[in-house]
């Protein structure tokens, strides 16, 4: 059927409504105005500001890093302060491979741990000072007693590190024993804590009394010997008048060293009086002192004594008494030879 033949007015009606033609769109261009090139221009100039502060950082790095008064050429460029015993060629030798180097290539880290490493330095501290110096602050050891190994006389600080003894010194110690060359440093330690403690303690109980102290045995770390003077006087047997101080050995054990050492300085003469002279004496005991131990040990262990011929006659007679009625009572054998 032809579409002709039908009512124009109803081929009007079914015609949807969206095959209509719509009004065009306007479609708006954005133009490059002002505001769009102040945006740009500002990008630009802090891309710029950028590239010259980095340029300039690698310039001033590579200028401070290989520039001739960068450099550390003179020994006199090295301050040294705090040093009366470490010498200073010690440090100076430790720097000896940064000479010809800026100093901020010098790997100060490093060479505080080599300066801290020598025997005499508690604590260092290394700093640079621009443009071409280094500071080096050091903290030295503080010897507390002598130390006695074999026949070489030492240094020995708190914390059982051993020290060369310096040739301009003068130190008034007293001196340490029983600490060996191949003594791990913790057993060390160990050791000096015990002889701080009763440094302290003495000193504590009597203002003084470590000037009275010659020598301490830290052989055994229960047991502290120590050998004081100063307790106990004697006269010479030649008929001179001149009295010699005898000096007395003293086991103080590991603890209490201050009351121990009181009741030292208090029945000294009490215990002169009751056993003579007055080698050692031990307090390890609680409330209990022996004077001379080894005399008394061999007190208590008397040699059994030999009895008299007269005396040995008279047991031997009552030994047989008392054995000839048990003969007695034996039944006799009868013993037959044989012909």
């Amino acid at each position: 059927m032809d579409a002709e033949t039908f009512p124009q007015e109803l081929l009007a009606d079914e015609e949807p409504k969206y095959l209509r033609r719509q009004k065009p769109l306007e479609i708006k261009r954005r133009k490059f105005g002002r505001k769009t090139l102040n945006s740009f221009f500002r990008t630009t100039l802090w891309v710029g500001a950028g590239l010259v502060c980095v340029w300039s950082a690698y310039a001033s790095t590579r200028f401070l890093v290989t520039a001739p008064e960068m450099r550390l050429i003179h020994p006199e460029q090295v301050a040294l302060s705090g040093n009366h015993f470490v010498a200073r060629a010690s440090i100076l030798q430790l720097f000896a491979v940064d000479r010809g180097n800026s100093v901020l290539r010098i790997p100060l880290a490093e060479r505080r741990a080599q300066i801290e490493s020598l025997p005499w330095v508690e604590h260092a501290t290394v700093r640079r000072v621009l443009p071409n110096r280094i500071q080096v602050d050091i903290i030295e050891r503080t010897p507390v007693a002598f130390l006695r190994q074999g026949s070489d006389m030492l240094l020995i600080d708190a914390q059982g590190m051993v020290l060369d003894r310096p040739l301009r010194a003068d130190f008034q110690f007293p001196v340490v024993t029983g600490i060996l060359p191949g003594m791990p440093a913790d057993e060390r330690q160990k050791r000096m804590e015990l002889f701080e403690s009763f440094s302290q303690e003495v000193e504590n109980a009597r203002p003084g009394a470590m000037n009275q102290v010659n020598e301490v045995d830290l052989s055994d770390a229960n047991d502290l010997t120590a050998s004081i003077t100063g307790l106990q006087r004697s006269g010479p047997s030649n008929g001179s008048s001149r009295q010699m101080d005898l000096p007395v050995v003293v086991h103080f054990g590991n603890t209490d060293f201050g009351g121990k050492f009181t009741t030292l300085v208090e029945n000294i003469a009490q215990w002169r009086t009751t056993a003579g002279e007055v080698d050692s004496v031990d307090l390890r005991f609680s409330r209990e002192a022996v004077v001379n131990p080894e005399m008394a040990t061999m007190a208590q262990l008397p040699p059994e004594p030999v009895p008299p011929p007269v005396f040995r006659q008279h047991v031997e007679r009552a030994h047989r008494a008392a054995v000839a009625p048990a003969r007695a009572r034996r039944p006799h054998k009868t013993h037959r030879r044989s012909g």
